[in-house]
């Protein structure tokens, strides 16, 4: 896997195939590996690039930079280092937090926005947002790590054929460094676009599953706001819809691109 320097950081990456090129931002406390059900089906016609986040996986973990700002950032230059000048944005959670913030920041990169079970403002979410924020980080400084992994990916993958998908999500979200995991918690929950949204010109499309953590009603209140954005709904899904819905979630966005 090759390692890239930007931003004062080294960002572990992985490109496949050739064509347009669809970069694949991942979700809190995960890595590239979100996107193992993507990656094949994709790289046929595309040029697919994952990474590591700063502060996850086998990405630089800085003491105290954090932040979407620099996620951004980091993002950037990756592109600039690799010669690409457009790509789709397809962001998962919190990684529709850092391409929502790059296609406010930095329009001109982007060929498309895709946004999976995110938000536009993880800082506005109201009692939900507060309780996350006071729920979790008290979870991890009673509990630590391993067991708020454990929590979470039986949250997302319940049921019981889902044992193999929960089984591999929390062993890669127990490898999380506690500061890295933390300030990049605290961070994320205090960040928002507010009314740069209305700017946010380029063609979205936003991917809701059924049963997400957030309604379907606050996906489609953001998608309003958005001057060129579409909504997409995936039955029988909770948060983690790239994993635990991947054909369904792969034909949606094949379906976009498609479309153009």
């Amino acid at each position: 896997m090759p390692k890239i320097q930007v931003n004062n950081i080294e960002l572990d990456y992985e490109d496949y195939g050739k064509g347009k090129v669809l970069l694949l931002l991942h979700g809190l406390g995960s890595t590239k590996k979100d996107w193992d059900g993507q990656v094949p089906f994709f790289s046929k016609k595309y040029r697919v690039i994952t990474l590591d986040l700063r502060g996850h996986g086998d990405s630089t973990k800085p003491l105290e930079d954090y932040g979407v700002g620099l996620m951004t950032e980091d993002v950037k230059q990756l592109l600039d280092k690799l010669t690409i000048k457009k790509a789709t944005f397809v962001g998962f959670s919190m990684g529709g937090a850092v391409a929502f913030e790059m296609a406010s920041k930095h329009p001109e990169y982007l060929e498309n926005l895709v946004i999976v079970n995110s938000g536009p403002d993880f800082n506005a979410m109201g009692k939900t947002g507060e309780e996350l924020l006071k729920n979790r980080t008290a979870f991890l400084e009673t509990k630590g790590v391993e067991p708020l992994a454990k929590e979470i990916a039986f949250n997302m993958f319940p049921e019981a054929h889902q044992i193999d998908m929960r089984n591999q999500f929390e062993a890669r979200c127990k490898k999380n460094d506690y500061n890295a995991y933390y300030k990049t918690f605290v961070t994320l929950m205090d960040w928002g676009l507010g009314d740069r949204i209305h700017d946010i010109s380029t063609r979205t499309l936003v991917i809701a599953s059924d049963m997400d953590y957030t309604p379907v009603s606050f996906k489609e209140d953001y998608v309003k706001k958005l001057p060129n954005a579409r909504l997409t709904v995936i039955k029988n899904s909770r948060h983690g819809v790239v994993i635990d819905q991947p054909e369904a979630f792969n034909v949606a966005l094949e379906k976009f691109l498609e479309d153009e």
